[in-house]
């Protein structure tokens, strides 16, 4: 199996949503598959709202992280560059469809649907017990020297 983007590219991010070397954090691991990027990842018990279901914070997280790399991957690819330039988020809105259940693994999906030289418009979902719980819609923005994110993932 091909590493993680993360793993990958940013051994040493200490995100809380996607970071590897961040111990407490989520760690996601996102994965380039055809036209999309995927994840699945499995929630522990301090990750619930409530008995059974998933915090919606970390819903959050999760699909802002994963669409960030989403963005980042399609620009490094659309540049022909050999790795992803440091993207941050520049808006994204959540919509949480329904509760997402903590018994097994959840999986995120995300695609560009439009880019341009230095940014990229990603929707995202996330399944949980087979059904899509949650969406997203965001900008993410390739950064340059002088922003605190330049380099620092």
């Amino acid at each position: 199996m091909e590493p993680a983007l993360q793993d990958r590219y940013a051994p040493q991010n200490r995100c809380f949503g996607c970071g590897p070397a961040n111990e407490m954090g989520l760690r996601i691991k996102s994965r380039v598959s055809g036209d999309e990027v995927v994840a699945d990842w499995t929630p522990e018990p301090h990750h619930q709202a409530f008995p059974g279901v998933l915090n919606g914070g970390i819903i959050g997280a999760l699909l802002d992280c994963h669409s960030n790399w989403t963005a980042a991957a399609h620009l490094m690819q659309r540049q022909g560059a050999a790795s992803p330039p440091c993207t941050v988020t520049a808006d994204y809105a959540i919509r949480l469809l329904r509760p997402t259940p903590m018994d097994g693994p959840v999986r995120l999906r995300a695609r560009v649907v439009e880019s341009g030289d230095d940014r990229a418009v990603v929707e995202a979902s996330l399944e949980g017990g087979g059904k899509v719980t949650a969406t997203c819609r965001g900008t993410f923005v390739a950064v340059k020297p002088g922003h605190p994110a330049y380099h620092r993932w």
